[in-house]
């Protein structure tokens, strides 16, 4: 496909970084700098100047591009080029990111053909925010993606001494859950992936990533790790929209803290929130944090915008004896220097939104991206489509399909049944495979394996 993305930040560079194998990709953007560090790291086109500009457009080949991803750090900016990319230059399918809350909850009244023509929307605060209700819900889990309308489940979990399949083989997990079916499709020990088999030992400190229905996740998770009770006393930082809304939607359920540095924004917060504790003060006052009673705190929050802000929050209160951490982390420096250190849950919104534009922009028939542990494994819903005689995949069985080493089907359903793939599984027309990917440039071999012979009509 001919892409056109605009905003060569975090995530559009990521992006480009995920298309550009198999894509013709050029990035707009008003930094020099940042375009020509693209430029000498990947195959593709950089023009300098406002994405918004048909002139800009036109000169980046928006006459005959397939698909436009407005990513910019200007909502205003995503919209305006959206508008110019229908109107002047049909392009047929517009992606924008759109962080305004206002304009999110309008979104559908403002974004149709009629007013705003933009096919998909990415709104990183909502994906956020319902990112963090999932990991409330299932306590200990370290990432959760669902798929196939959450018939099934991708969940990634830590292990620890006293869960009853650790230091046993995988194929104990039949033993111990005889009525549930599972598979544990990625190992991750020490920064090592392991694709696990039936002999391989679970070990205390892995990362296991584990594919299920939806109402067994708990189950599988009970077998890993004791199972957490569901979070009473909550502390947040930062008074933003995702901040609001969590306080807004767990005050009722909780006791919840929120603390705010800006006087006049806690005062607004406090008369928003009727139950929630809002603080006027700096989460990193170790004053603060002892009088409102840290070591009783169930998960401490740290929501703000700046990300050192967040880190040192969490560090502070892990260490006066909040029992559990999340933070929200912008930059992917960050990321790398806390990944298994003391904060116990990290959420990126880059990432967030990288997969959900991947699963806009991913050709065939593809239905659903998600990517974890930082973007290195990644989870896939793609459909067979055709016959024995047009498709390479329908009419075969799970262990005859030639698939990149290390891929994995993890589950495939069928109508609304949900079957977890083992390797005499035939596949048929319109299943919904469910794989796990531990390199993202297998994405090509995949969409390839799936596509139909030119005879199919």
């Amino acid at each position: 496909m001919k892409i056109i993305i605009l905003g060569a930040g975090q995530v559009g560079s990521s992006l480009a970084e995920n298309l550009v194998r198999d894509n013709e990709i050029t990035i707009i953007d008003d930094d020099e700098t940042m375009l020509a560090g693209l430029q000498a790291k990947h195959d593709l086109q950089v023009i300098q100047g406002n994405g918004a500009s048909p002139r800009i457009l036109r000169e980046a080949g928006a006459s005959d591009a397939d698909l436009l991803v407005a990513v910019t750090n200007s909502d205003d900016t995503n919209m305006i080029a959206c508008q110019i990319a229908y109107t002047l230059f049909k392009i047929p399918t517009k992606l924008a990111r759109i962080r305004n809350p206002d304009y999110v909850r309008e979104r559908d009244i403002l974004f149709n053909n009629k007013v705003l023509p933009i096919d998909h929307i990415i709104a990183p605060e909502l994906l956020i925010t319902e990112q963090i209700f999932q990991l409330i819900d299932y306590s200990g889990a370290l990432q959760i993606a669902h798929f196939a309308d959450n018939k099934v489940s991708l969940v990634s979990i830590k292990a620890y001494y006293g869960g009853p399949l650790v230091g046993y083989p995988i194929s104990a997990l039949k033993e111990h859950l005889p009525h549930i079916d599972a598979r544990i499709v990625c190992i991750i020990r020490q920064g090592r992936t392991i694709v696990p088999q039936a002999t391989t030992i679970i070990e205390a400190d892995d990362d296991v990533f584990f594919m299920c229905e939806k109402i067994h996740i708990k189950a599988i998770m009970s077998e890993l790790q004791r199972l957490e009770k569901a979070p009473k006393r909550i502390m947040i930082v930062g008074g933003g929209d995702i901040a609001t809304k969590l306080a807004n939607s767990l005050e009722n359920q909780c006791r919840v803290k929120l603390i705010e540095e800006d006087p006049e924004k806690a005062e607004l917060l406090a008369e928003k929130l009727s139950k929630t504790l809002v603080l006027n003060g700096k989460a990193s006052d170790r004053e603060l944090l002892f009088e409102e009673h840290i070591e009783n705190i169930d998960l401490f929050l740290a929501l703000t915008e700046d990300d050192e802000t967040n880190i040192m929050s969490a560090l502070l209160a892990k260490r006066m004896g909040a029992k559990k951490t999340l933070v929200l982390v912008q930059r992917n420096v960050y990321l790398d220097l806390i990944q298994g250190g003391a904060i116990d849950l990290v959420i990126s919104p880059q990432q967030t939104t990288i997969s959900t534009l991947l699963t806009h922009v991913r050709r065939g028939d593809i239905v659903k991206v998600a990517s974890l542990n930082q973007g290195m494994v990644e989870g896939l819903e793609i459909i067979a489509h055709g016959d024995e005689e047009t498709s390479k995949v329908v009419g075969r069985e799970v262990q005859e399909l030639k698939l990149p080493s290390g891929v994995i089907v993890g589950a495939i359903v069928r109508n609304d049944k949900v079957l977890i793939a083992h390797k005499s599984i035939k596949i048929e027309a319109e299943d919904h495979l469910i794989l796990f990917l531990n390199d993202q440039r297998q994405v090509e071999e995949i969409e390839k394996l799936f596509q139909l012979s030119a005879t199919f009509l």
